[in-house]
């Protein structure tokens, strides 16, 4: 590992969510993407040598729409940066730990994702971070 990426925040609105981050707290937005394949909004916020993620659900359908409808907006997980996504897949299945996929996928800004299911991670959603 080799830093904490982001913070990810689930939102019903990343316009709304701005007035706090950029209107009122002065942090920049650095750039805003749309992943249609995960039904995704994102922008992000830089924090010091880290990001906050905000995610926006584009649809019903999204993968933060289930956790939206249930717990409502706020934290949805964290990411830490690693060096090979693959490999760390791998090393997490030796610990027990449960990805939700058995490859990476592609996250916003060129990387590769891959999360680690809250169950086998003391309840936090740990997303871990490949970038190319």
């Amino acid at each position: 590992m080799k830093k904490i990426d982001h913070i990810g925040i689930v939102v019903k609105s990343i316009d709304k969510a701005l007035k706090l981050y950029n209107n009122m707290l002065g942090l920049e937005l650095t750039g805003e993407e749309i992943l249609e394949d995960r039904g995704l909004k994102v922008a992000f916020i830089k924090v010091g040598d880290t990001r906050i993620e905000l995610l926006e659900p584009l649809h019903e359908n999204s993968e933060v729409s289930g956790f939206l409808e249930k717990k409502g907006e706020g934290m949805h997980h964290i990411a830490y940066e690693v060096d090979d996504v693959k490999s760390m897949i791998e090393k997490a299945k030796e610990l027990e730990l449960k990805p939700l996929s058995d490859e990476p996928k592609d996250g916003a800004h060129n990387t590769k994702v891959v999360f680690l299911h809250p169950k086998t991670t003391n309840g936090v959603l740990v997303e871990l971070v490949e970038h190319k």
